[in-house]
């Protein structure tokens, strides 16, 4: 299963002004874990920057100055996104800036018709009315570490909402824990902490004795009212008896 964090910054709040999208950041997911791969550029708005929005993303004009135009990298920005689900955080946003620049470009058509799209706005909504829904509060809430966000930015913020949408669809996606500090300590799964990685899982049975045990503690809870593991005193191995 393929899945697409997706952020972008723009030049301003409102694409009926005239805004234009300034970066494209995409982060990979496979069957919910990072593959390592990701699509991400600056373009050129063909337009000025903002103060307001410059001031929020600090990407500025001269920056800017020698990038592509979005023109020159919608084709393969659309290979990246089409067919799969994208996962955007405020997604009427971002949607309406690349369907307004596809559109100029002459390439693909909405996204809403190409793929699917999960807003996680509104599964936090859904999830903890009445609380704030930006990406910092969901940040704090699921204590994903955004200290280094000093500015937005389209992959960094990318990289945060895919960290969140993990924590709100099920938690980690892989059992492991931090090693150290730092990136360079990376990460350690329990299995290579305990030294069985890449061993095969023991699988203990109970013994003749436990199987006893259980069934006369079924019978004592049966008793004293409603048994629900009723099948479990049909079941159990004869020679627990």
């Amino acid at each position: 299963m393929r899945q697409l964090v997706l952020d972008t910054e723009t030049t301003g709040l409102s694409v009926e002004q005239g805004h234009r999208v300034i970066e494209i950041g995409v982060l990979e997911l496979v069957n919910r874990r990072p593959s390592g791969h990701h699509f991400h550029r600056f373009v050129n708005p063909q337009r000025a920057v903002d103060e307001g929005a410059m001031q929020v993303h600090g990407i500025s004009n001269e920056f800017l100055a020698d990038k592509p135009c979005f023109a020159e990298v919608a084709q393969e920005l659309w290979d990246w996104l089409a067919g799969d689900e994208l996962i955007i955080h405020n997604a009427p946003f971002d949607v309406g800036f690349l369907d307004l620049e596809f559109g100029l470009a002459g390439v693909g058509r909405p996204l809403a018709e190409a793929c699917a799209i999960t807003d996680t706005v509104l599964m936090a909504r859904r999830l903890h009315p009445g609380q704030k829904a930006s990406l910092d509060a969901l940040c704090r809430r699921y204590e994903v570490d955004n200290s280094h966000r000093d500015l937005h930015g389209a992959l960094l913020d990318a990289r945060l909402l895919a960290d969140v949408y993990l924590a709100m669809t099920g938690g980690q996606s892989t059992l492991s824990l931090d090693v150290g500090s730092g990136a360079a300590a990376g990460r350690m799964s329990w299995a290579r902490l305990l030294g069985v990685e890449g061993r095969p899982l023991p699988v203990v049975q109970a013994t003749d004795e436990e199987w006893a045990a259980h069934r006369e503690r079924l019978r004592t809870i049966a008793k004293k009212g409603d048994l629900m593991w009723k099948t479990d005193l049909e079941t159990l191995p004869p020679s627990s008896s």
